[in-house]
């Protein structure tokens, strides 16, 4: 098996993004006439302020997840996405099966482990129980394999912690929606670490949709 940490991708992420947001909203008033080469940013930071925040859904981003699927359970709750995941029903996992590291687990987990005594790694002992299980965990998902099972059968046993990889695509309002609920500190420690680098590249690309957001939680 191997545990390896979470991250994410962005796959999508136009360059005209601001731009696509001034000509909708432009369109609402057939202000077009006003569109020059920085009017897009004063443009959107108005619609900020006001609040006018139904034009912003014109602007799409899409990203790749690999996380586990207790993330996942959680991501896919947010209706106005759209959802591509790796199906445990088609994808037959052997003995590279992945898993990812719980935040709260030490770093020193990271890496590919067989079945048997672990290595002496200086951990404690529920990070060293966590590896135990999802090395049996892949033992037991093997078995039933080896026992005629189909994988979308033998997923039974399969915890949250095994690996996937989703891809996610919203606009930027509901981007914003996923942030407020995923990046506070009540929000479950695993799905909060990935959501607050996803957020962090965010503002790195365009600050000014993001930036309420930042400062609030990073």
């Amino acid at each position: 098996m191997r545990i390896i940490e979470q991250s994410h991708e962005i796959l999508y992420f136009s360059e005209n993004l601001l731009k696509d947001i001034e000509l909708a909203a432009r369109t609402c008033y057939k202000s077009e006439d006003k569109i020059t080469k920085g009017s897009a940013e004063n443009l959107v930071k108005l619609l900020i302020k006001n609040n006018h925040n139904a034009m912003i859904e014109f602007g799409d981003i899409t990203v790749k997840l690999i996380t586990n699927r207790g993330v996942t359970h959680e991501l896919v709750r947010h209706r106005l996405c759209s959802f591509a995941q790796e199906s445990t029903r088609y994808v037959k996992y052997g003995g590279d099966m992945e898993f990812i590291r719980p935040v709260w687990c030490s770093p020193k987990i990271i890496g590919d482990w067989e079945e048997g005594p672990l290595p002496e790694l200086d951990i404690n002992s529920n990070d060293s129980d966590f590896m135990h299980c999802c090395l049996g965990s892949q033992f037991d998902y093997q078995t039933l394999l080896d026992n005629g099972w189909h994988p979308q059968q033998a997923r039974e046993v399969l915890p949250n912690s095994l690996k996937t990889e989703i891809v996610v695509k919203a606009n930027v309002r509901e981007w914003q929606h996923i942030f407020n609920l995923r990046c506070s500190k009540k929000a479950h420690p695993q799905i909060r670490s990935l959501m607050l680098k996803v957020l962090d590249e965010f503002y790195n690309k365009i600050p000014i949709l993001f930036n309420n957001l930042y400062s609030k939680y990073i």
